[in-house]
């Protein structure tokens, strides 16, 4: 928590950073610096100690940790009113406690998280609402934003890094239980299973290793799958396994979760990267369905392509109009030793032709370029490059020059806008590309994760820590993804002319809707709500009334002052308490 009265910046040289974020620029104290055998040179270890004053960049508004580092310095006294914003945005807060309630949220992460689930869930709302998760911002966030937490008590840095250390595996694994048991396990359910990895600056921690990075920074990586229901919209559970596993192997294991918490009518849906005929098999064994993007089966694939090209393309029984594309369906075993004969859906796109062609064309040309400068050089050409073309050396093993695979070539040129998809179960080509592109969701979540919420590397230093993270990130995922399905059902029945909210946009218009603190200190409704507002709202089920009782509902918490008083001690008291690092803070 930031004191109210601006202090100099320390002036110790080589110590202090100045760090920008957003609009705010943060004061960073260097307390140590720590040997990384691995980089071969110090890594320095430093810690938020306050935030610079807007007015005068010589001063800052201390945080506890500055006591800490700098403990003959003389601090202002707090005030109470430092604690909260005389103008508090209430629109997003009112539509996430809307769904968290829905979900029975608060009551799932109280059974587990008491006294502190109110905590978790202002994080969560951070997440959401800032689109980020570094939780030194947090006091910002809690200074302007009504909360979940009793008495909507603001809590300071150094408590939500014992929570981030504290939070156990049985807690977690507990509520991802509990969550499931309320799912729909009995209906048919598809569920779409995904995967990314994220980078770790990471000390000792198990699941961080050297892997297959999809954003390479040289940094060891951690994996972490999300399972989606994508029948119901909602994620389902997740999880976290080191980085040297590939997909097509962990896949079995998330099998085997999924018949632990007990669904039964399951299908599967796959993109590209869990095609295997073990996975396949497995599927098979344990009775689940799957609609899956084929990949490796060039020889299967070419000879249906070939079978069935220039039979169905135009022919407007096969269009799919929802996604410009058209398509057919062979029935085929996919091996040899197949057991089944599988559903193999093959599509056809005009534009993914264009896209294709012009990729293939821009690719050759860059391949020519490269191979003209070699020539009269000693060059040994990659598979890539030996795909395309026929290389000619002299007898001193000297390029001479190259020729086209005019056959390779062509023939790609040729299968250009095809793709497959193969089902175990019997449907038309347009139910399996509405099955398969409805794992969109699951990708939307991916980016959620990376970019809404701002953690595509994590700076932690122990395990237990990254596991609350990504918990929290989950649950900030639940919500978000229950905000995404009702916008996107608001745009599809949008009266006027074609209109996209995103959720950013949502809740950036909802987070003008404020509550004013007035003369007397009752916090009210500055204005009406808008009409554009409304229309948001009304996707939640949300009027005008509703937001009226919620306003004074908040109002109420906080007309008594005392709330705030015993924030300023309670933050008194966890200032004495070591500080928080800026590499195990939610980042």
């Amino acid at each position: 928590m930031y004191y109210d009265s601006p202090v100099p910046i320390p002036t110790d040289k080589g110590k202090i950073t100045i760090r920008r974020k957003g609009s705010s620029a943060y004061v960073l104290y260097e307390y140590e610096r720590v040997y990384d055998p691995k980089k071969q040179y110090n890594v320095p270890k430093r810690i938020i100690i306050g935030k610079v004053d807007e007015t005068d960049s010589s001063l800052m508004f201390a945080n506890d940790s500055y006591q800490i580092y700098f403990p003959v310095a003389v601090l202002p006294e707090l005030r109470s009113e430092a604690y909260r914003s005389c103008a508090l945005r209430i629109g997003s807060y009112i539509i996430i406690d809307k769904v968290a309630r829905e979900y029975n949220l608060p009551q799932l992460l109280k059974k587990r998280f008491d006294p502190y689930s109110g905590l978790v869930l202002d994080l969560v709302a951070f997440c959401i609402i800032n689109e980020d998760n570094a939780a030194q911002y947090y006091p910002d966030f809690a200074f302007s934003h009504p909360l979940f937490s009793e008495g909507m008590h603001i809590y300071s840095d150094s408590t939500i890094s014992r929570l981030f250390s504290s939070i156990s595996k049985d807690q977690i694994i507990g509520f991802l239980d509990d969550w499931n048991k309320g799912r729909k396990r009995h209906q048919r359910v598809y569920i779409s299973y995904d995967s990314t990895n994220k980078n770790c600056q990471a000390g000792d921690v198990e699941l961080v290793e050297f892997g297959h990075a999809k954003d390479d920074k040289g940094l060891p990586i951690f994996n972490l799958a999300l399972a989606y229901d994508q029948s119901n919209r909602v994620p389902l559970f997740y999880e976290e396994y080191p980085g040297s596993i590939n997909d097509i192997s962990q896949f079995t294991f998330m099998v085997d979760k999924v018949l632990e918490y007990g669904y039964k009518n399951i299908g599967f849906v796959l993109d590209r990267g869990y095609f295997s005929k073990e996975n396949i098999r497995y599927m098979d064994e344990h009775g689940f369905s799957f609609v899956i993007m084929v990949k490796g089966m060039k020889t299967l694939v070419h000879q249906v392509v070939k079978e069935v090209r220039t039979t169905f393309e135009t022919r407007r029984s096969c269009v799919i109009r929802p996604y410009r594309a058209y398509g057919t369906t062979v029935k085929r075993k996919l091996y040899s030793d197949d057991e089944k004969e599988r559903y193999i859906h093959i599509y056809f796109s005009t534009s993914r032709m264009s896209a294709e062609r012009e990729q293939l064309e821009v690719q050759l040309e860059a391949y020519k370029r490269f191979i003209k400068k070699a020539e009269g050089k000693v060059v040994e050409f990659g598979p890539s490059y030996r795909m395309y073309f026929d290389f000619f050396y002299d007898k001193d093993g000297t390029l001479l020059y190259a020729e086209e695979k005019s056959e390779v070539i062509e023939e790609q040129l040729e299968l250009s806008g095809y793709f497959c998809l193969i089902t175990s179960e019997k449907m038309d080509a347009e139910e399996a590309l509405m099955l398969y592109k409805g794992r969109d969701a699951t990708e939307k979540l991916f980016s959620s994760d990376k970019t809404f919420i701002g953690s595509k590397s994590m700076r932690v230093h122990s395990q237990q820590s990254i596991s609350s993270k990504i918990f929290i990130e989950f649950l900030a995922l639940i919500i978000r993804s229950r905000i995404y399905t009702l916008l996107k059902e608001l745009t599809l029945g949008w009266d006027n002319k074609a209109y996209g909210m995103t959720v950013p946009e949502a809740l950036g218009e909802l987070e003008k809707i404020e509550m004013v603190r007035r003369n007397n200190g009752y916090y009210r409704l500055d204005h009406a709500v808008t009409r554009k507002q409304k229309t948001i709202l009304r996707a939640f089920g949300i009027d005008v009334d509703y937001v009226r009782k919620a306003a004074m509902e908040i109002g109420n918490l906080l007309a008594d002052g005392s709330s705030m008083m015993n924030s300023s001690t309670n933050t008194d008291q966890e200032g004495e308490e070591n500080g928080q690092d800026e590499n195990d803070q939610f980042n």
